[in-house]
Parts: C-alpha cells; structure tokens; sequence
C-alpha cells in the first residue's frame, strides 16, 4: 500500500472525474467506489467516493459538497518523454478548462496540472549558462511546452 496518497475532494463531479481520469491516462483504472448509503446526505448509491490508479500512482477522491475547491498552490505534475505525450495530455485535460503559462492547466474540475517535458530539469541546469538562459527565456513564453523550441533555444 501506498504509505501517502493524494486526496482530492470535489463537489459532486468525483465518479466524472474518475471516470475522465482514467480516459486520459493510460496506464489507469478505477481501483475502487464507495456509494452513499439509505438515509445518507446524498440518494441512496450515488458516489461518495474512491480510489484511482493513474500511472501507478493512487489518488483517493471524495464528492465533499461546495465548500471544497481546488488552489493552484498544490498541482499534478506530470513528466513526459515526448512532444506527443505533451500535446495529448494537454489537449485532454485543457477541454473545458483553463491553459496557463509554462505548462500549467487547470482541467474541467479546477485541478491544477503541471505537463512538463522530463528534459526540461536538464536543459535549464545546462553548464553553459547562456543555454540554460535561453530555455529559460523560451520556456516563459510558452503555454504548453514545446520541446523542440526548448532544446533549440
């Protein structure tokens, strides 16, 4: 078992975000659902909660009514090997939500993500510091990453 586990409490959207979740990454399932239960707050077998599994990693979730909502302050940071896994996830996870600047989106639910290019750490800690100047300059430019304009930079 995981020995800690990230929590994400939404309003009543946890089923569609398990759901969509699951959708978007590949390596992914729904690990578990728990419903409410006969005179609970909510009708009797709607989704209380529950476990996913994105790319081995568990996140539990929880319908937790308005008075939870998500801050840009704690986001999902997501690595990618290619130009290919960026413009998917991006695409994915931007429907309906909000593009910000260097790889940061808030998705459909007001989760924020971070779709970074695992090359990036390297490329900005380059030993020849114009290099890791220029990546800088070009990576605050950007929305989503783009990988070849970063190594050419």
């Amino acid at each position: 078992m995981q020995k800690i586990t990230t929590f994400l409490t939404f309003n009543n959207q946890a089923e569609e975000a398990m759901r969509f979740y699951a959708s978007v990454f590949k390596n992914s399932k729904i690990v578990s659902t728990m419903r409410f239960p006969e005179g609970g707050p909510a009708p009797k077998g709607s989704v209380l909660g529950g476990t996913i599994e994105l790319e081995g990693q568990r996140f539990m979730v929880l319908n937790g009514g308005p008075y939870f909502t998500f801050a840009q302050g704690i986001s999902l940071f997501v690595n990618c090997e290619t130009q290919g896994e960026i413009d998917d996830l991006w695409e994915k996870l931007s429907e309906r939500g909000e593009t910000q600047q260097c790889g940061w989106l808030k998705d459909r639910f007001g989760v924020s993500w971070q779709i970074v290019p695992s090359i990036l750490g390297e490329l900005l800690q380059s030993k020849d510091a114009g290099k890791a100047k220029r990546t800088m300059e070009a990576m605050l430019k950007m929305s989503k990453f783009d990988i070849k304009t970063l190594r050419d930079a």
